[in-house]
């Protein structure tokens, strides 16, 4: 598998990314839908990542820096024909590990509480990640779950 940063203009991440955001709006309503567009996840603060296997693209995800600190997970999305394969999870490591070497102390993420959202949930609750607040310029969602991580050698989540 080869993880690579990428500029977001290809076709193959274009059609993925529709998928991601077709499928938020499919199971939560419009103002719970916290999805970046591809115009937003172009934005300085933010780095995305591609997974690929030759010439196909396995999966996708972002870290979007919020203090010097403190990162988002954002976007992870593995391709239908890639589910349950480690995609995600060699994605969620590969970002963890970058984030690391930033000086992240602690990675955040929102996510979603209906059914379809579970498989998510189970992959970050196994890399250790834990439920808190919201945080960043999120609130309280019944459609929202919020979970964080800290990341070796960090100072204690609040």
């Amino acid at each position: 598998m080869d993880i690579r940063v990428d500029d977001l203009r290809g076709q193959a991440i274009k059609a993925l990314l529709q998928i991601h955001l077709d499928d938020m709006h499919e199971h939560s309503p419009p103002e719970s839908v916290h999805a970046l567009d591809l115009k937003a996840l172009r934005h300085p603060s933010i780095t995305f990542w591609t997974a690929w296997e030759g010439h196909e693209l396995l999966g996708c995800g972002a870290l979007k820096q919020l203090s010097p600190d403190h990162a988002e997970l954002k976007s992870m999305r593995t391709a239908r024909a890639h589910v349950r394969k480690g995609t995600a999870r060699a994605l969620l490591r590969h970002i963890e590990s970058v984030a690391k070497a930033r000086g992240v102390h602690r990675i955040s993420l929102e996510t979603g509480t209906p059914a379809a959202f579970a498989a998510a949930r189970n992959l970050y609750v196994s890399e250790g990640f834990v439920e808190c607040g919201p945080f960043g310029d999120y609130g309280l969602d019944p459609f929202s779950l919020f979970m964080t991580k800290l990341l070796a050698d960090g100072p204690q989540a609040p």
